[in-house]
Order: C-alpha cells, then sequence, then structure tokens
C-alpha cells in the first residue's frame, strides 16, 4: 500500500508514520521530484527550483522531521535543549538527501542533532581560534597580514552540527550595510589587505543586489586583489546560483570561491549544475572538507569525494581537522586518521585530488599544514626523500657546493 502523503506544515501535528525509504545514496533530479510529490504536494516544480522558496521551507522542527525521518531516541531527545545547541535548518532540497531510516547517515548525522552535542570535552571551547580576539571591528577577522575574513551574515540556509561558529551563526543580527561599511572602511585603510574572504553565515544567501553592492565597494579599493567568497550554497541550496546571480558575480572578476562539501552522496545532478554555471563563468572553484569521524574518515569515501569533486570542476583545496568546538567530540577524529588518509591519497591519485590536510591552530595560530616527514635526512651531499609508498629516494643537493667553487674561482672585477 502507498504511504499517505504529507505535507509539511509546522502547526500540524505529526502522525504515526511507518516511513519506507524513498532517498538512494546519490540524490537525482527525479529523487527530488519524489520527495516534493511526497512532502511537499502543494509546491510546483517552479517552486522548488527557487532558492527563496527552499529557504522558506526549511525544516527547523522536531515535528517538521519526524514527517520525513525515523528519529532514533537520541535525536529526538537533543530537542529538549534545543535552545543550548546550534538552531536546527534543512533546505528541503537537502533534506531529500538523508536515509530516513538510517541514523548513521552521512548527512543525516551532519544535519540533525544528538544528545552528544551537550558534551562538552577538556580543550573544547565556544571560540577555538579566538577569532573574537582578531576582530578590529565588527564581523571582521584579520589574523594573517594580507587578508581578512569578512563575516558578512550569521545566517545560513542548512546548520552543520560541526559549524566553528556555532556560538553566532542562526543567533545574531546581521549589522547589513552599517557593519558592512565598517569593515568596508577598515579594509580601505588598511594597504596591506589584498585579499578579502566574504564568509559568515552564507554570503550566497543574500540578496543579489546587496552582493552586488558588497562586491562593488570592495572592488572599488585599489590595494584589494582578489576577493573569496565561502559557501556552502553549491552543496545544500544549490537552486541558489541562478543565471542572475552569476551575471551578478562576473561584473567583479578576478573572484574565487570555496566550497563546503562533506560527502560523495551531495554530489547530486543539482551541485553539477550549479558548479557547471559558476566554472563556466570563470570563477575558479575549491572545495573545503571537515574530516568527520564515521562519515568520511575512510580512505574510499575521501578518494571518491575527490575525485566526484575534480570532475565538477572544483579543486580539493583544504581537509580540515575538525576544531575543538563545544561538543564536538563525537565528530572528531585522532589527527593520526587525516594523516592516515592523507597518505592514502598521496600518490594514489592525482595531485590535483589531494587537498592540503590543515589543522586550524586552536587560540589563533591559523592553518598549520599536517603531513607526514618526507625529509629523512642527509648522506653527504644527498637529500634523502621518503616518497608515498615508504621508499628511501636520493637527491644530489649539491648545487650549492657547486656554485660557491665557480664564484671561488671566477675574476673578481676591479
Amino acid at each position: 500500500m502507498r504511504p499517505k502523503t504529507i505535507f509539511i506544515d509546522e502547526n500540524e501535528e505529526p502522525p504515526s508514520l511507518s516511513v519506507e525509504k524513498t532517498v538512494s545514496p546519490r540524490n537525482t533530479q527525479e529523487t527530488s521530484l519524489s520527495f516534493r510529490q511526497r512532502y511537499f504536494p502543494a509546491a510546483s516544480q517552479e517552486d522548488w527550483n527557487d532558492w527563496r522558496w527552499q529557504l522558506r521551507h526549511r525544516l527547523t522542527s522536531r515535528r517538521q522531521l519526524e514527517k520525513i525521518v525515523r528519529l532514533s531516541e537520541d535525536e529526538k531527545n537533543s530537542f529538549h535543549f534545543q535552545n543550548a545547541t546550534l538552531p536546527v535548518a534543512i533546505t528541503p532540497y537537502y533534506a531529500s538527501l538523508i536515509d530516513p531510516d538510517n541514523c548513521e547517515h552521512p548527512i543525516r548525522r551532519t544535519m540533525i542533532p544528538v544528545v552528544n552535542e551537550l558534551l562538552v570535552s577538556p580543550g573544547e571551547s565556544s571560540d577555538p581560534l579566538q577569532e573574537e580576539c582578531h576582530s578590529p571591528v565588527p564581523g571582521l577577522i584579520h589574523r594573517y597580514p594580507d587578508r581578512v575574513l569578512f563575516l558578512v551574515t550569521e545566517y545560513c540556509s542548512s546548520y552543520c552540527r560541526y559549524c566553528t561558529r556555532s556560538r553566532m551563526v542562526g543567533r545574531r543580527k546581521s549589522g547589513g550595510r552599517k557593519q558592512w561599511q565598517a569593515a568596508i572602511d577598515y579594509i580601505a585603510k588598511t594597504p596591506a589587505i589584498r585579499d578579502v574572504l566574504l564568509s559568515g553565515g552564507d554570503p550566497l544567501t543574500l540578496p543579489d543586489e546587496e552582493i552586488d553592492w558588497l562586491l562593488g565597494r570592495l572592488r572599488q579599493i585599489p590595494h584589494v586583489e582578489l576577493i573569496r567568497i565561502g559557501s556552502k550554497a553549491p552543496i545544500v541550496l544549490p537552486q541558489r546560483v541562478t543565471q542572475e546571480l552569476v551575471e551578478v558575480l562576473k561584473r567583479h572578476h578576478p573572484l574565487w570561491m570555496s566550497i563546503h562539501c562533506t560527502h560523495p552522496v551531495e554530489l547530486t545532478s543539482e551541485t553539477s549544475e550549479a558548479c557547471t554555471r559558476l566554472a563556466d563563468a570563470g570563477i575558479p572553484l575549491g572545495s573545503q572538507t571537515v574530516l568527520l569521524a564515521g562519515i568520511n574518515d575512510s580512505v574510499e569515501t575521501m578518494r571518491s569525494l575527490m575525485h566526484g569533486l575534480l570532475k565538477l570542476r572544483v579543486k580539493p583545496y583544504y581537509l580540515y581537522q575538525c576544531d575543538p568546538i563545544l561538543g564536538s567530540s563525537h565528530f572528531r577524529t585522532p589527527v593520526s586518521k587525516g594523516l592516515e588518509l592523507y597518505q592514502g591519497l598521496r600518490g594514489y591519485t592525482t595531485g590535483y585530488a589531494v587537498p592540503n590536510y590543515v589543522i586550524d591552530a586552536p587560540g589563533g595560530g591559523g592553518k598549520i599544514p599536517l603531513i607526514q616527514e618526507t625529509v629523512v635526512g642527509r648522506d653527504g651531499n644527498d637529500l634523502l626523500l621518503r616518497n608515498y609508498e615508504g621508499k628511501i629516494f636520493r637527491y644530489p643537493d649539491t648545487i650549492s657546493a657547486s656554485r660557491s667553487s665557480v664564484l671561488q674561482g671566477a675574476p673578481q672585477c676591479e
């Protein structure tokens, strides 16, 4: 017998369901259609493809989630403490990727809270990177000499449970253009700043005209050479990457974009279309992935993700060790696991598919790369090197000595 059609209405009491599995491991537009018809029957395909409709119909409560997911007791209990944790929000599109019966599904684990979020382990902090200490004006982080992080909004379309900025996203109110102008003024009077990264929250949740205004003001500053945007919209809200948005972005080159992605299941036909539009507009795309226990901490999963990104013209950029935010211990792996994954990629696949494995150092130390030691030592003038297979090779590092001998025998200028 076909399951009852359910319309997501927050004011409606959740029925008692036996939900059949409707979400495949890799979403297609056909799966989205099936999901929409089942859970949002009043919505047209035009509605579904409207990013504003997606934002208006985000799933933000236990009652809404229970209509599409068979919540575990752990997941249910976490909602008793929702005011103490990061808010819940999932776009309908992204929710369509979740396996309703498997609480270990990778996207489900990153989106639906569990009680472990309330457990604070040693070394965890609400602001482990001490961003607030490096903020000369509200919304601007100036840690590195030549670049700044510009937090233009505290709003995301979907909230990752391991978010570095869980202390602020979904909680504070953005100051809008008045606050942005203070940050822009600081950048304008600081000539050392050549690189501005727009982040938040997610900058692509802003309307086109606000994005255009921000980029336009930054482009008027002569010493700003590069503008980057950090966003998860192509993954959780690919409908946001409209042709109109792309036309806005193209006006402000050189522009780069870093996309936050977690697992191969996210690389859907919709995400592919969004990345294609951005890449075709001349915007270089890089990826940022957080290493998460039980979600993407296997060589097979990580290799599949990195290969899939390259096929979308997204260069794997950073693999982050999970930041020690409050209640994050169930997400964090040992650093040895990350080094194992790095070694499982380096040499076994194209270098383009190997991201930099880094820790964003607690205390505000910035990104520090992690890599197994490859320089073993020296034997005379030979440098001893270890390759990806663990084999030792020699490099004749004699050029300095040779140059010294040549210089000693050269005629002296009068």
